[in-house]
């Protein structure tokens, strides 16, 4: 029998960084652009990278990719939800 490696999906060179953002954090935000956590995009408590940053439903996560535009990073956020089975 093998064992399994473990590997750190964050270390991947195509996952861009991502934040779980502080229940202050993300109140600011939902604040900020006048909407509610369920006007977000969503992602999933099985999901590698939520798995690998401690991520639990009701969570907001703020994923960090870089640009090749004027710009420098491009930010996005995701409500952490489960997934219905």
């Amino acid at each position: 029998m093998t064992k399994k490696k473990k590997i750190d999906v964050l270390l991947h060179k195509f996952v861009p960084q991502h934040i779980l953002l502080t229940k202050e954090e993300s109140q600011e935000l939902l604040n900020k652009y006048k909407i509610d956590v369920n006007d977000l995009p969503q992602m999933f408590e099985k999901d590698p990278v939520a798995i690998a940053i401690g991520a639990i439903e009701g969570d907001i996560v703020k994923i960090v990719r870089d640009s090749n535009t004027t710009v420098r990073t491009v930010d996005y956020f995701r409500y952490v939800k489960k997934e219905k089975v």
